[in-house]
């Protein structure tokens, strides 16, 4: 089992407040995504909201293999389902986009995504986000102190496919600190030769159902990096970086792109119900 590194009180803080920056550049890219926009023009934003708030877009610079990412988000349209590039593609009315984005600050990253609709989209594409949503805050609400890793993976799988979509198998969420990418690797199901620890105080974790409308399988494009759904079908991603608390957890990007009606805005990891401050401290 590859060692986890558990954050001190004062190494969570500082994520926290990557978090906040992370869920800013959220809020202003889901308010300008229409018809017409580039996932450019989308990256463009997100670098200079990264930097006006003196910080560091974490996936310039990430390998898959020999091939570096140099942008500062992943913009995933229709069928992609995670790591798409940004660049010259234009949104079309009825698109969907995964907006993905990590900042490093004072030396830790944070990490959430978001799906948006362009425009209207068709019921089902529409189910399908409203059903990725909604198994991120399944997984949340499965974290408990001295609970277990494969608490989370059940309860997003389990929600996902009892309303008859998928979770694709070689992709998972993760560690986060120091790091980008830490141990362990948190999946979207429940496989029995999968790492299991234990949830203690501070650990920090991404949570991130990527589902699928289709079937669950996917393939990688020619660039190294975009996924894709091998049926064309649409992907949903939704993704928050939390930490284990004795409590509970604590949600650290929790923010105004959350899409939850303010009603309804999630105040804990086991209640939606309304909070008084949308960058509260966020605990069972």
């Amino acid at each position: 089992m590859a060692r986890i590194i558990y954050k001190s009180a004062a190494e969570i803080a500082r994520i926290r407040e990557a978090g906040r920056v992370v869920s800013t550049v959220l809020a202003e890219m889901r308010e300008a995504v229409a018809p017409g926009v580039t996932t450019g023009e989308l990256d463009a934003m997100a670098f200079h909201i990264i930097r006006e708030h003196g910080g560091v877009p974490s996936f310039v610079g990430q390998r898959q293999g020999h091939i570096v990412y140099r942008s500062a988000i992943c913009a995933s349209v229709n069928e992609e389902v995670v790591h798409g590039i940004p660049g010259s593609r234009r949104l079309n009315e009825g698109d969907v986009v995964s907006l993905d984005v990590g900042v490093r600050l004072h030396g830790f990253h944070a990490d959430s995504a978001i799906t948006v609709a362009v425009g209207q989209v068709d019921d089902e594409t529409a189910r399908l986000l409203q059903v990725t949503r909604e198994s991120l805050w399944a997984g949340i609400r499965a974290v408990r102190h001295r609970g277990r890793l494969h608490d989370v993976s059940r309860a997003v799988q389990e929600y996902v496919e009892q309303r008859g979509f998928s979770v694709p198998k070689e992709l998972s969420g993760h560690g986060v600190g120091r790091q980008l990418w830490e141990p362990p690797a948190v999946f979207n199901y429940v496989d029995a030769g999968h790492e299991n620890p234990p949830l203690l105080e501070g650990l920090v974790i991404a949570i991130e159902p990527m589902v699928n409308a289709g079937r669950a399988e996917i393939g990688v494009l020619d660039d190294g990096w975009t996924v894709v759904t091998q049926d064309g079908r649409p992907s949903a991603h939704f993704e928050h970086t939390i930490a284990v608390t004795k409590g509970g957890c604590e949600v650290l990007t929790l923010g105004p792109h959350d899409p939850w009606p303010e009603a309804r805005r999630p105040r804990d990891c086991n209640h939606h119900e309304a909070g008084e401050d949308r960058h509260e401290r966020t605990k069972l």
